[in-house]
């Protein structure tokens, strides 16, 4: 494994349950023209759900999200907030959703029970997405979520699958030029 930063800390920006992914996360319109450049997203993440969050959010921010979370399955939108440098952690998200944050190299945590009732837009956080502790330092709370699958951390490391696969390609060729 790298040095990556599994422990984030930042502000809290606090959702609710069933925000979509096309209208909620980012508007429909760059899904439909498969928009994929970070730069040209990140203007338009949230602005239908957080309007001017892209202005406020940093590098180490938290978003929590309550049921549902990003519900279509697009990566638009975890592009975006992959290259912002946030983390993500919800209290349920469907599987495709899910499957699409990891495949971008974002840090989620899913399975959170009550996520939304233990912090406010705001405070202050510190996720741990590696071995699943969350703390809200505003109000002094400590709980501890399913961490993420070894299996996954591997992809989120490396930047997500295109990552995973320029380095399984470097390793084949070096196994190559090894053998010859």
């Amino acid at each position: 494994m790298t040095t990556f930063n599994w422990r984030l800390k930042g502000r809290c920006y606090h959702l609710g349950h069933d925000v979509p992914h096309p209208g909620g996360v980012v508007p429909n319109r760059l899904i439909v023209a498969r928009e994929m450049d970070p730069q040209k997203i990140i203007p338009h993440l949230f602005e239908e759900t957080d309007p001017g969050f892209h202005t406020r959010a940093k590098p180490g921010d938290i978003i929590v999200t309550g049921r549902n979370f990003g519900m279509g399955p697009k990566a638009n939108g975890y592009i975006a907030m992959q290259a912002m440098g946030l983390g993500l952690v919800c209290e349920s998200m469907p599987f495709l959703a899910y499957r699409a944050a990891v495949g971008m190299g974002l840090p989620v945590l899913t399975d959170c029970v009550n996520a939304t009732e233990m912090c406010a837009t705001g405070d202050e956080l510190e996720v741990d997405f590696e071995n699943g502790f969350f703390i809200n330092h505003t109000r002094g709370i400590t709980r501890e979520y399913p961490p993420l699958p070894d299996a996954l951390k591997e992809i989120i490391e490396v930047g997500g699958n295109t990552g995973w696969l320029k380095r399984w390609w470097a390793q084949q060729q070096a196994a190559v030029k090894a053998a010859s």
